[in-house]
């Protein structure tokens, strides 16, 4: 077995145990959402453990000396010479150089999609916390009150009373 594929496997070994399945699990909203995600979880797994068993072992060596006893010397010597022959080409990369770019780009943009989420999550947040302490001083608060934190409205109101618009 070449030492590239034992490489690729090492490597996507250790990149499995980076991954924070249950944070993203946690992210998830929707029904649908998280029966594809326990899909990818799943077919990650079955790739990682195919990777680990299959790939990353190294052959058993033929033991000769077995079939020379009991097949003949001439034709396992053949065998053996064109066993010993085989090369196994080493793997070039050619795809990671295409798609490479094109994936720190996405992750730039991904960055950047976090970054106004945050902070529409944040004024979000800000806007939740002003109306619920509007609800609750609603049942007490004044015309002043309400016009001082909102001033555009007394404005406009004071307009219409002045042009003598009463809304009907």
């Amino acid at each position: 077995m070449s030492g590239t594929i034992k490489k690729v496997t090492d490597v996507a070994f250790k990149a499995s145990k980076n991954i924070d399945w249950d944070g993203m699990a946690k992210l998830l909203v929707s029904d649908e959402a998280r029966k594809e995600f326990a899909s990818l979880r799943r077919a990650f797994d079955e790739v990682n453990s195919a990777l680990q068993t299959k790939f990353s072992q190294e052959p058993e060596p033929v033991d000769w000396e077995y079939y020379r006893k009991g097949i003949g010397s001439r034709i396992v010597d053949v065998y053996k010479e064109a066993y010993d022959s085989i090369e196994i080409p080493k793997y070039v990369d050619t795809v990671t150089p295409q798609y490479k770019p094109k994936f720190d780009s996405l992750l730039v943009e991904l960055k950047e999609a976090e970054e106004k989420s945050l902070k529409e999550s944040e004024r979000l947040e800000k806007e939740i916390a002003e109306v619920k302490e509007l609800k609750k001083k609603l049942s007490t608060m004044t015309a002043d009150e309400y016009f001082e934190k909102h001033p555009e409205l007394k404005k406009k109101f004071d307009d219409e009373i002045r042009n003598d618009y009463w809304g009907y």
